[in-house]
């Protein structure tokens, strides 16, 4: 069934987003806020980027995929946040249409690209602990970029079907959308058609990036835990806790928001604290992996070192 009628369909060219407040005394204190935390994460991530590059000592696998992690996380950032800060300093943050598409498409790629970066980081921390031997084999680089390309691919794939799918409909009514970026589930009660088929494409992409990453996740970890408790050695056991302790804390914290948007009931979502959350996970976390990284990892604050030195030194 449709949800207007024919008279009360008409072109959308441009969007309005709402953002995060309407409230006038909050703005310029959200905007310092927002810009600190945007500030902070672009110098976190191109900083590891570039660490990660420059360093021989950190071209391994584990840091290959830290670098794209941080390239993701870089990407979705960008692309929500300079948007966003636009609604605090301006009396309607409009969007047009295509930029809007464009938003989507790219938030998308990045964010379903995390998922499965984080997966595979997971996948070489069992093949490190599990099997030390034959880790360089296993991990060769053909394979780590097969693990990391992949997923690009895919998620391009996806972003790109759901976005050409949802924007050949038709939009009819209001163009504000209540929120503060072009996300898919605010758009689709904007449409005049119907959406069940598009909300359970929706709903299957989304379930299976999240539940099949995670698994990769939990049986990898699982297998690492076993692994663990089987060694004599106490020290032992705490350097290989220790290697995996920066990756799962950025797990529990990026899958434990996601899970806590998507999976409450119907009847206690209130649109006040997903957006919260929501917040969270597009422009908080970004900010926090990279210093995670940085501050419980003594390989990279070492290479920090070395390259600080190295780019302080006077030639003679």
């Amino acid at each position: 069934m449709e949800r207007h009628n024919h008279t009360a369909m008409r072109e959308v060219t441009e969007f309005i987003l709402m953002g995060i407040t309407d409230n006038p005394g909050l703005q310029a204190p959200l905007f310092g806020i927002f810009l600190v935390i945007y500030l902070v994460t672009v110098t976190g991530n191109l900083g590891m980027v570039t660490l990660t590059h420059l360093d021989s000592k950190l071209h391994t696998p584990m840091y290959f995929f830290l670098r794209h992690l941080s390239i993701t996380d870089l990407g979705y950032s960008t692309v929500i946040g300079p948007k966003m800060m636009v609604n605090f300093v301006v009396h309607k943050n409009m969007i047009s249409y295509n930029w809007c598409a464009t938003q989507l498409a790219l938030f998308e790629v990045f964010i379903i690209t995390e998922l499965f970066i984080l997966s595979a980081m997971a996948y070489d921390r069992y093949v490190a602990i599990c099997k030390p031997l034959l880790y360089m084999v296993i991990m060769a680089e053909k394979v780590c970029w097969g693990l990391v390309l992949t997923p690009y691919l895919y998620s391009t794939f996806v972003s790109l079907f759901l976005t050409i799918t949802l924007f050949t409909s038709s939009f009819c009514g209001s163009n504000i959308i209540r929120y503060f970026y072009c996300d898919a589930v605010p758009l689709l009660a904007m449409l005049c058609s119907d959406t069940l088929e598009l909300e359970l494409i929706i709903l299957i992409f989304s379930g299976c990036n999240l539940l099949s990453s995670l698994l990769i996740i939990l049986v990898s970890y699982a297998l690492i835990l076993v692994a663990i408790l089987r060694m004599n050695s106490a020290q032992g056991r705490y350097k290989a806790f220790s290697t995996c302790s920066s990756h799962l804390t950025v797990v529990v914290v990026f899958y434990g928001t996601l899970l806590f948007i998507y999976l409450q009931p119907k009847s206690s979502h209130a649109f006040a604290i997903d957006k919260i959350a929501s917040v969270f996970y597009t422009l908080v976390i970004p900010m926090l992996n990279p210093l995670i990284y940085s501050l419980r990892n003594k390989e990279v604050k070492g290479a920090l070192k070395r390259t600080l030195n190295n780019q302080c030194k006077i030639p003679t």
